[in-house]
């Protein structure tokens, strides 16, 4: 198997991450179904699953009511960030160590550019061996690592081989990696995707892969076709961003009961607000399209977007637009169940606050109260001041 002078991209992920936090600091979890997310009882999904629980059929976003049904013997916790924001700074420790290239995908999985190292730490199975080795001595968790050509075979590589694998495709390998493969492996393919390849009778990548171009365009259109058919034949970016920018900051909120109040809904998504405005003014991002995402009873969920006339980091901002989006009429008028609001598409705020106004703020009043909201939070541990009223208790709070 040739190794020199190709390029080879690894994808780390690590193994049910959530749940195998809970269980490497609870001996008694170990071996038992560990669900993390909400509490049986309340509203909520699950936000991860150990591969105990897995075997009941339990995956993360499964509404929680469902998870507790399927395994009422389970354990259920509430997730713990703080616990696992340190064990994923120490994963990324021990990646740094291997390759100057590594960009954080998210918080349990990595892609690391490991191109021209095997003059110096040896063949990319080795590399991947000590890579998963490291994590385990520093963490005492799991990883499983896929290495191949680009982005999308490492991907799939380390889902192929869950958990606890190393699995490597060279380049001359990929097409007959990839030939059993369901399709619904592929990205991008969603549900209605799903349907149409069906009814297609293409099931595997092998047969995508030999269905007319023609064929495919009729059904998905030009550009989805040709990306399925790309991903078909192994071809992808191989490119690796260390820091990359993320793309949005959201927050949302699912209720213990389904709500119809407009005023709870209004001071839900203040907070909610005040919370994204917050961390992008942390990360000194400004967006200028705000999102509104709402679930309602049934699970049916819309979002809404609209692009303001200029970046804003500012919480009013984003609650007034996202009140008008709620507000506009194209939504059903029935029970919410869960509501967010977020930020993205990324520009210079500067000069531009003062255009999203009244006359009467100026930008620089704007910004000392905007100021007085984040270092009181920053001191405190604790949001204390918000800005606008809150409508259940009609006063500033």
């Amino acid at each position: 198997m040739p190794t020199t002078g190709q390029r080879w991209i690894a994808h780390v992920d690590l193994d049910a991450f959530f749940a195998s936090c809970e269980q490497r600091d609870h001996p008694e979890y170990r071996g038992r179904p560990v669900v993390v997310g909400a509490m049986p009882g309340k509203r909520g999904v699950v936000a991860a699953a150990s591969y105990e629980a897995r075997t009941f059929g339990i995956h993360s976003a499964m509404p929680i009511a469902e998870a507790s049904r399927r395994c009422p013997d389970a354990v259920y916790v509430r997730p713990d960030m703080t616990r696992y924001q340190q064990a994923s700074r120490e994963v990324f420790a021990v990646l740094d160590e291997i390759s100057p290239l590594v960009e954080k995908a998210s918080v349990d999985e990595a892609y690391l550019d490991i191109s021209g190292l095997e003059k110096i730490s040896g063949t990319p199975q080795s590399i991947g061996r000590e890579m998963r080795a490291r994590i385990q001595a520093a963490t005492q968790l799991t990883a499983s690592v896929g290495i191949g050509p680009n982005r999308l075979i490492a991907k799939l590589g380390s889902e192929a081989c869950k958990p606890d694998g190393l699995l490597v495709v060279p380049e001359d390998e990929v097409l007959d990696f990839l030939a059993p493969m369901p399709v619904g492996n592929l990205r991008g393919l969603g549900k209605q995707t799903q349907k149409i390849f069906d009814r297609l009778g293409i099931h595997t990548v092998a047969q995508l892969r030999d269905a007319p171009l023609s064929k495919l365009e009729e059904h998905l259109g030009d550009k989805a076709a040709a990306s399925f058919r790309r991903q078909s034949m192994g071809i992808a970016a191989n490119e690796i961003f260390p820091a990359r920018q993320r793309k949005s900051i959201s927050k949302e909120h699912t209720f213990g009961a389904d709500v119809t109040d407009a005023d709870r809904l209004h001071d839900v998504l203040r907070e909610l607000a005040a919370g994204v405005g917050r961390i992008a003014r942390r990360e000194n991002l400004a967006g200028q399209v705000v999102t509104l995402k709402i679930r309602y009873q049934g699970f049916d969920t819309y979002t809404r977007q609209k692009k303001l006339p200029a970046p804003t980091n500012d919480e009013r901002v984003m609650l007034s637009t996202a009140l008008a989006l709620l507000t506009k009429g194209d939504l059903p008028g029935k029970p919410v169940r869960l509501i967010g609001v977020g930020i993205s598409g990324w520009g210079e705020a500067e000069a531009a606050q003062s255009d999203l106004f009244t006359a009467a703020e100026e930008p620089a009043q704007n910004q000392k109260i905007l100021d007085a909201i984040d270092s009181t939070a920053a001191k405190f541990g604790k949001p204390l001041l918000h800005v606008g009223l809150s409508r259940k208790n009609k006063a500033p709070s």
